[in-house]
């Protein structure tokens, strides 16, 4: 139970990142500009991270490697039929042309949202320290997502209010994925070695076929350095995270 009511804070944690929009608009965009910067460079670092020295060693440990990576290649899989078809696409620099349907959009940030939360609940089942671990890489990735996702609404025509709502409500999808996937993974005895490969592979998908893109539209020396340590510095966290598990 203690675990479980871990997964809902988590959860709940995670969904409220959806409120960032109201930050940002009490952010000059400049200032806004150099923090995305950053924080698409640490979020895919810490996606990578996760992926690589988190989820698949977790997995490895509960299933034969060929099971792990296939599972693996299938959310990567996954995750681009989601960005292809459903025209989910994150947004980080307030310019969302990619979303040509807002509502569309909509469904598909709650399929997403609710995916993080299965993964969540999921990774509490193993420990509460995995769990916690893996709601910060998520959260890391989210806070671009969602500033971008707010742009995507207001460019749709969405009022500000209304838009901060919809981000929030698409947002608690988060807490219903939690709380399916920790009642699934305790019943179901391989969700979790199917799942935590499945999110390795869309961590790393939203890494490479994402955010490192957007970092390379950055040419200036400065910014490419700051985006790059950025980027270290997401590894690293991740890999310190782990090494204190172990020890």
């Amino acid at each position: 139970m203690i675990n479980f009511i871990w997964a809902v804070g988590a959860s709940i944690a995670v969904s409220l990142i959806s409120l960032i929009g109201i930050f940002t608009l009490l952010i000059k965009d400049d200032w806004l500009n150099k923090i995305l910067l950053l924080l698409i460079g640490f979020a895919a670092g810490g996606l990578i991270g996760g992926a690589f020295l988190h989820l698949v060693p977790e997995a490895l440990e509960q299933a034969e490697a060929q099971f792990v990576f296939s599972y693996l290649i299938l959310g990567f899989i996954a995750f681009f039929i989601l960005e292809k078809y459903l025209h989910w696409r994150h947004c980080h620099d307030g310019v969302c042309t990619a979303h040509a349907f807002t509502y569309l959009n909509l469904i598909g940030d709650s399929i997403h949202n609710f995916i993080d939360g299965l993964v969540i609940g999921s990774s509490f089942i193993v420990s509460v320290h995995f769990g916690i671990i893996t709601a910060i890489v998520i959260i890391f990735h989210e806070i671009p997502q969602e500033i971008g996702d707010f742009g995507v609404l207001l460019y749709g025509g969405f009022s500000k209010f209304k838009a901060l709502c919809f981000n929030f409500l698409t947002a608690l999808t988060c807490v219903i994925g939690t709380i399916a996937g920790y009642f699934i993974s305790e019943h179901i005895r391989n969700f979790s070695p199917f799942l935590l490969p499945f999110a390795a592979g869309g961590f790393i998908y939203i890494a490479a076929c994402d955010l490192v893109p957007e970092l390379h539209k950055q040419t200036g020396f400065k910014k490419s350095a700051l985006s790059l340590v950025a980027f270290i510095c997401g590894i690293l966290f991740i890999f310190l995270a782990r090494m204190y598990k172990v020890h």
